[in-house]
């Protein structure tokens, strides 16, 4: 079976809000209505988001932010039904992600409280994969359902949402343009998984994904994958039919380890992929960017 990393800790998040200052508070003299709001992004790139468009009119925070424990395996907490509870907008995921907030929203009702689901507002089944911040047309739709919801809860501070969602969205430009970039040079270029959690950013790219669907299957599940499945990932390995590995730095299990260490001995570049923005960087942007440029130099090996 998987091998899982450390669940998150109350502690953690506990810090989290003492940190972020979940609770709502005196904003600024002559900014909007005078309160800040609290806002919660149950990923920290959704967090990120609410940050960025909300500014100095809201307090954001997130649950799930630890870049050493596997997200699909995080156990509510107390502190994390805090932030819930005192939060007037909440982001989530949805597509199974992260179904414990069905449970913490359920548990601390609050009519004016604005929830996004973002596989509603996507329009997308259960059965995609989860990881759809990885699509380049996520994050603009998510931007502008943030900034209609915190306009209701502010309308005072409409104009300024606006703005700041503006310079949101200019700073995934810099996402785009790379995208576009790559796709030019690299289309078709063949690369192997560990696990698909950027799919749909190679897909956007055109590169050409070799690892047996049921070998990632079998990973995303925490089950080990069939032999037949290993061998053929290790042959795209050995005899360097790939050009890079795209590895879950986040969450790994004996066998991708051994994949990774296998492409590290064979000369295969490895490129980590994470399921947060990694404590090292601060953004959305600065993370996907950066990943993005260590594809681009795996990929020009």
């Amino acid at each position: 079976m998987r091998s899982r990393l450390t669940h998150l800790r109350s502690a953690t998040v506990a810090a989290l809000v003492l940190a972020l200052g979940a609770c709502a508070s005196p904003a600024p003299a002559g900014t909007g209505s005078g309160t800040v709001i609290a806002v919660l992004g149950t990923e920290n790139f959704y967090a990120d988001l609410l940050a960025q468009i909300g500014g100095s009119r809201v307090s954001a925070s997130s649950i799930l932010n630890d870049p050493n424990a596997d997200p699909h395996e995080y156990e509510a907490s107390p502190a994390a039904a805090k932030q819930v509870a005192d939060a007037k907008l909440v982001i989530v995921n949805g597509i199974g992600y992260d179904d414990f907030m069905d449970r913490l929203i359920g548990a601390s009702t609050k009519p004016d409280r604005i929830v996004i689901n973002v596989q509603d507002l996507l329009g997308v089944k259960d059965d995609v994969n989860v990881h759809v911040w990885y699509d380049p047309a996520t994050m603009p739709k998510v931007a502008d359902a943030a900034t209609d919801a915190l306009s209701k809860l502010d309308p005072q501070s409409a104009g300024y949402f606006a703005a700041q969602k503006a310079k949101y969205l200019a700073g995934l430009k810099a996402i785009s343009d790379k995208i576009a970039a790559l796709k030019t040079k690299y289309t078709g270029t063949p690369v192997a998984f560990t696990e698909n959690v950027a799919g749909y950013l190679t897909d956007a790219i055109g590169l050409k994904v070799l690892t047996p669907p049921a070998f990632m299957e079998a990973i995303e599940s925490g089950t080990d994958p069939a032999p037949g499945d290993v061998a053929a990932e290790r042959d795209l390995i050995t005899s360097k039919k790939v050009k890079a590995l795209l590895y879950n730095s986040q969450v790994t299990s004996p066998i991708t380890q051994q994949v990774h260490d296998l492409a590290e001995k064979s000369g295969v570049p490895i490129v980590g992929v994470a399921e947060t923005i990694p404590a090292a960087l601060k953004t959305f942007a600065e993370w996907q960017l950066a990943q993005l440029d260590d594809l681009e130099k795996a990929l020009a090996k």
